[in-house]
């Protein structure tokens, strides 16, 4: 392929991007961020310009360290504790995908880290979810056609008993008024999957989705475990390289990578994220290429906006850039992720023949 034929970058920002990882709490605009903290009565916030108070994020979450990385979120959450503060982030968090061309994304947070302020953890939900059909309509008065739905996350390090079974009942709980999956979120390393499986029984038995996250700050044993209670999908995963013999002309995948590239279990990959966390050196390292030639089932998202500094657009850009990704490329992550989705079979078909529609257009091809 050469230069002239890659996606520009007005056409990867037309083009249909569907996010299934994207952290409420790590994708505030800044000026939302001092904004809300005022209203809080938060002093903590490292800058209060703007500019500067997004290049702090930046910084700080340019570590190599996940704990870290995740210490940058404690200036966000202290901003997000009452109903009207989780309804503008998470309104302006659907506003600012949409204007970038995703149709379909999974906003995911922790509603017990939204409770300082007196709210229970219904209230926190049903915020986040009145807060998203606004900017669904928003975007639609914009022109932009999107849809997002909620995973409800545990944190994996609280590990007081029957925790994480409680959140995940009250994502089930709210599974009909727009909470679509569950996860647990936090320190990978040292808080394995296993620690939940309550949770992840009784969502088996409720047939309630969820991803894990695993496979980022710890290897292919949190992948393995992930699978083995149940993970439709995997947050990151892309440690799951380690269980592939490179060595080799020919790769030679273990029975654990086998079995996740055979069975389709979707890998949540978030390029800029993972190489903040030192998973690897510069993108040119990032073992989404290897994972993505081996036909593992790979979509794209951002993980933390706020934090990387990023967009959809910005992440397949580095791809386009790097890997020489084309339209087929993007289609295809896009598609993927549309698969991937935790929705209805019927809606994922209506926005998939819409993706596929626009990429004809984008393309320019000529109809059958």
């Amino acid at each position: 392929m050469t230069e002239s034929t890659l996606p520009t970058p007005d056409e990867i920002k037309q083009a249909p991007k569907v996010a299934l990882h994207d952290h409420l709490d790590g994708g505030l605009r800044p000026q939302t961020v001092i904004e809300l903290a005022d209203l809080a009565g938060y002093t903590g916030l490292p800058d209060r310009d703007a500019a500067k108070l997004g290049a702090w994020f930046r910084d700080a979450a340019d570590s190599g360290s996940l704990p870290r990385y995740l210490e940058t979120f404690d200036h966000t959450i202290a901003a997000m504790q009452t109903a009207d503060a989780l309804r503008r982030v998470a309104a302006e968090t659907v506003e600012d995908l949409a204007a970038d061309g995703v149709v379909y994304a999974e906003s995911r947070f922790a509603p017990e880290q939204h409770l300082r302020n007196g709210l229970s953890l219904d209230e926190v939900v049903e915020a986040v979810n009145a807060g998203l059909r606004e900017g669904e309509e928003r975007a639609a008065v914009a022109g932009h056609f999107i849809k997002v739905g909620t995973i409800v996350c545990a944190m994996r390090q609280n590990l007081e008993p029957g925790h994480s079974l409680r959140i995940a009942e009250l994502a089930v709980r709210h599974r009909d008024t727009g909470v679509v999956g569950f996860d647990i979120a936090g320190p990978e390393l040292g808080f394995g999957p296993d620690l939940h499986a309550d949770a992840f029984k009784y969502l088996r038995e409720q047939f309630f989705r969820f991803t894990i996250h695993s496979g980022e700050a710890d290897g292919p044993s949190s992948v393995g475990a992930a699978v083995l209670n149940g993970a439709d999908r995997l947050g990151h995963g892309v440690r799951i390289i380690e269980d592939i013999d490179l060595t080799e002309e020919e790769p030679k995948l273990g029975r654990l990578s086998a079995y996740v590239r055979d069975k389709r279990i979707a890998l949540e990959v978030c390029p800029s994220s993972n190489l903040q966390i030192g998973l690897a050196g510069d993108i040119a390292d990032h073992p989404i290429q290897k994972l993505y030639e081996l036909d593992f089932n790979i979509t794209v998202s951002c993980d933390n906006r706020l934090m990387s500094g990023t967009s959809m657009s910005r992440e397949l850009g580095l791809l386009v850039d790097t890997f020489h990704w084309d339209l087929s490329d993007l289609e295809l992550v896009a598609l993927n992720g549309i698969d991937a989705a935790f929705l209805p079979h019927d809606v994922r078909d209506a926005i998939a023949d819409q993706i596929i529609n626009r990429f004809v257009d984008l393309r320019g091809d000529e109809e059958e």
